[in-house]
């Protein structure tokens, strides 16, 4: 198990103004696989306020299972940034925001692997994972995929695995569960 020393931390509350953030990579191992898309976008009092997503290129080709999932096609990753610059771009983006994301640890660990390697700082953010909230408050659904969820709420999948479109279904997931279920209480353990 790698040790992410700086690493954020979960939060108990439930933030009105956030972030939330989303990665396309192609592969699932962080340090063996690469990101190929970053996008974030902020909430003030649950409204989108701004967005920040770039394609990054990648330094071998994009297997057909990533290209098929996600729409992503070497073509595409071509005019991508470097991954340098996509960080930067990332960190000045999000400051010191709560970040919040489907499954968002996997995309914290791959982005803080990232940023220690190619800027040489962890990323430190404090973090609230909305898949979490969905098998706690959503127990007698199927399945917790993010798809699964807001086909629940009736919300929109189409352009789902782009990192920005997921993103949109994450809020709108949040602000749903936050809404009719979580309101009752500020504490999540409530």
């Amino acid at each position: 198990m790698t040790v992410r020393p700086q690493k954020g931390h979960s939060v108990n509350f439930l933030p009105r103004d956030y972030t939330v953030v989303d990665i396309e990579t192609n592969g699932l191992f962080s340090g063996k696989c690469e990101i190929l898309e970053i996008s974030a976008v902020k909430f003030t009092e649950g409204k989108k306020t701004d967005a920040y997503s770039t394609l990054i290129k990648p330094s071998r080709k994009i297997d057909r299972f990533i290209t098929r999932l996600t729409g992503i096609t070497d073509e595409m990753a071509a005019n991508g940034v470097d991954i340098s610059e996509a960080l930067d771009g990332f960190t000045q983006f999000i400051k010191d925001d709560i970040l919040l994301g489907y499954n968002v640890n996997f995309d914290i660990n791959f982005l803080y692997d990232s940023l220690t390697e190619h800027r040489n700082m962890p990323l430190s953010n404090d973090w609230l994972d909305v898949l979490r909230l969905t098998r706690k408050y959503l127990p007698q659904l199927e399945n917790h995929k993010q798809t699964t969820v807001a086909k629940y709420f009736g919300i929109n999948i189409d352009g789902a695995h782009r990192a920005e479109k997921d993103c949109l279904i994450c809020s709108a997931l949040y602000e749903r569960l936050r809404g009719e279920f979580i309101n009752k209480s500020t504490k999540l353990g409530g």
